[in-house]
């Protein structure tokens, strides 16, 4: 059933689990979702980064994800991930995403929240929900994404990471659903163990009293997730592992020892793997 994410993140909150969010830029990884969910009987968030405009066009899967979010036994939230361009974000709003991300966290401060409430206006006049960032999520050096990867001494010199108390100002300003937030996670493969500030996660939670965003979910501890969960974290966008398993599935058949290999096999093959994933990392967000 297709779903509302402020409504699907407070009642995670209340019963302090994390919804995965999963960014799904074809059939496969939009069916493997779906299936996982329904085999956790959770809710799940499908979602479409306008960075992925290359992999498939917003116009061609937007439809295919509502189809099988209406059709799905749980509630299932239909997201625009990382947004920046005003265009895309209506256009995703007119085909009937129950949310959108605006994202304008590499603009000075009073330009993101000018931007965001922009957003924020249109979408509620919808009955949309919108999801912002504030501080630097960067990407590492595998993976792709946006962004780039910091090193110690840049994490170290320059404030990257989100300030509670500019947290509060930019939500009271802007009436945000939810906020992304950098505690020291990145986008795409961790070339090193990341140095994650949760301690950060609870003052900002306590701060602004939305749920709180983790970008950059994928490859974190376990024992970590759940402190970042119990902290405030409601919505974990999860992607680059999932990827990973996939095509490492897409492998390991081209391996074995056959004559003959078949383009559906390998369809199979990566969409079970996407789907064992997926339900892996649904489980450690939901506690069970």
């Amino acid at each position: 059933m297709l779903a509302g994410l402020k409504e699907v993140l407070e009642q995670a909150r209340a019963n302090k689990q994390a919804i995965a969010a999963f960014n799904v830029p074809n059939l496969e990884m939009v069916r493997a979702a779906i299936q996982a969910a329904e085999e956790v009987n959770m809710p799940v968030i499908l979602q479409h980064a306008e960075g992925h405009s290359s992999l498939v066009p917003l116009e061609e899967i937007g439809p295919i994800m509502l189809h099988y979010a209406k059709e799905s036994k749980v509630p299932v939230v239909v997201h625009l991930d990382h947004g920046k361009s005003y265009d895309v974000l209506m256009k995703a709003m007119k085909l009937g995403f129950t949310s959108v991300m605006i994202d304008a966290s590499d603009r000075p401060f009073d330009e993101n929240v000018s931007r965001t409430k922009e957003i924020v206006k249109a979408a509620h006049s919808l009955g949309v929900s919108v999801e912002a960032e504030l501080g630097h999520v960067f990407t590492s050096s595998l993976g792709g994404g946006e962004g780039r990867a910091p090193d110690d001494d840049q994490i170290g010199e320059t404030d990257i990471y989100t300030d509670p108390r500019q947290a509060k100002e930019f939500v009271d300003a802007t009436g945000v659903n939810c906020l992304a937030i950098a505690f020291g996670t990145v986008h795409g493969i961790y070339l090193k163990e990341p140095k994650l500030d949760l301690q950060r996660v609870k003052e900002i939670y306590q701060a602004v009293t939305i749920p709180l965003v983790m970008h950059g979910g994928s490859g974190v501890d376990a024992e970590d997730y759940q402190t970042a969960i119990a902290n405030g974290i409601a919505k974990i966008n999860y992607y680059t592992y999932a990827n990973k398993a996939g095509a490492t599935a897409l492998k390991e058949y081209l391996k074995e020892d056959s004559q003959e290999y078949f383009l559906e096999e390998c369809i199979n093959r990566s969409t079970e793997a996407l789907k064992e994933d997926y339900v892996r990392a649904m489980k450690i967000f939901g506690g069970k």
